[in-house]
């Protein structure tokens, strides 16, 4: 049977139970009638996204929900990003994200996202930085908000670089999250070295910028991290048997998924990565999507913001927004249709740790050809007991197109 599939994915949804919760995760205390009609109508199960050994990101947790098997192949977030920029990497180029965070006066990470800089402010701060530091060796460029890349030019830089996640290294001292070179290569040494040297001169230039007077939580230092070289991955109708995917998203890093992969990238406007993002716009994309693709990966990063910074009330109202304005109108508009749906995280992220964890994410199908079991709500608790089993690899994508 060839058929069609959309993912639902709400960026690091997944929770603990927390006694403030009456013992429930934030997923289970919320309302959520469409995810929990996904499970009642078809199978629930868990999915393995992050593979030991890889970072706790959302690149390499995507990737595992689209079968690209970054244990494999894992490029680094920032070529990821650079892809999505239509930045184009030389062959020895060194592509990084890299955030504008927040260090404060006692040289501690404080904020990974500056407060959740405004992208228009982000755009003046890379602006300056590009033309007070770009050179024949790096170059600046501005992505959405704190996201931001950088780039090192030549074959004297390495990615063989220990680095540190800003938003999961918050109130840690700066000094303890220093970069490392991962061998004893002269590249990878110098690369610490311009980077470090680079940094202490980018901090002083933000701190003395304008724009920064006054904040609570000023964008007043540059973060590299996940650097690595141009992505070199297998197209997706190369992998699943020709079908066409696309993919409706935010932020640089699934965006790029999509390019490297030859998957149809949306942009929607006023999509912004936030509580305040365009849910209407994304409705409307997938449904006009689905029409020209087999699946369709609907993104929403607010769910894993508001987990970074630790606010339950934030992270229970995005989850409940993700349920009522994306997935239900979407389910409602396509019920005549013979069409998979699907709904996972990418990943954990605890409200009280503020960062990535490695659990299996809850899972749940439903669709024509799914048989349902006994679970009738998508939760992390019971999801584990559902016919699914664990899930990973290719194994999600291909159940839900039935190749």
């Amino acid at each position: 049977m060839y058929r069609k599939a959309i993912i639902f994915l709400p960026d690091g949804m997944a929770d603990d139970q927390l006694p403030e919760l009456n013992g429930k995760t934030p997923l289970e205390y919320a309302h959520t009638p469409a995810m929990d009609a996904i499970a009642a109508r078809g199978a629930s199960g868990t999915f393995r996204t992050l593979p030991p050994g890889l970072p706790t990101s959302s690149d390499v947790a995507n990737m595992s929900v689209l079968g690209f098997q970054p244990e494999l192949n894992y490029p680094g977030r920032g070529p990821i990003e650079a892809a999505s920029q239509g930045i184009a990497l030389a062959d020895d180029d060194v592509a990084w994200r890299c955030n504008l965070v927040y260090v404060s006066d006692d040289d501690v990470l404080r904020d990974y996202s500056a407060g959740h800089l405004e992208d228009a402010d982000s755009a003046i701060l890379m602006e300056a930085l590009k033309k007070e530091f770009d050179s024949e060796d790096v170059t600046f460029h501005h992505g959405v908000s704190y996201r931001n890349l950088l780039v090192l030019h030549g074959k004297k830089f390495s990615d063989k670089v220990e680095y540190q996640k800003p938003d999961s290294s918050q109130d840690i001292p700066v000094a303890e999250l220093r970069l490392k070179p991962l061998d004893d290569s002269p590249e990878a040494a110098y690369t610490v070295k311009f980077l470090e040297e680079l940094s202490a001169k980018a901090a002083k230039f933000l701190a003395a910028h304008p724009l920064n007077a006054g904040r609570p939580s000023p964008a007043n230092w540059i973060w590299p991290w996940s650097p690595g070289y141009r992505p070199k991955m297998q197209l997706f109708s190369e992998r699943y048997a020709g079908r066409k995917g696309a993919v409706i998203s935010a932020v640089d890093v699934i965006k790029g998924l999509g390019k490297c992969t030859g998957m149809q990238v949306i942009d929607v406007p006023g999509a912004t990565g936030f509580l305040d993002t365009n849910y209407a716009g994304k409705v409307s994309a997938a449904l006009q999507a689905i029409e020209e693709n087999d699946l369709v990966y609907v993104h929403l990063e607010a769910i894993d913001e508001c987990s970074h910074l630790g606010d339950l009330q934030l992270k229970l109202r995005a989850i409940e927004e993700f349920d009522a304005n994306i997935v239900a109108p979407i389910m409602a508009a396509l019920q005549d249709k013979e069409i998979n749906f699907a709904v996972l995280p990418d990943h954990p992220v605890p409200i009280k740790l503020r960062k990535h964890t490695t659990t299996p994410v809850p899972l749940a199908i439903c669709g024509p050809a799914v048989k349902a079991d006994e679970i009738t709500v998508f939760s992390e608790t019971l999801a584990p007991t559902g016919s699914l089993g664990l899930l990973q690899k290719e194994e999600l994508v291909r159940k839900v197109l039935e190749i």
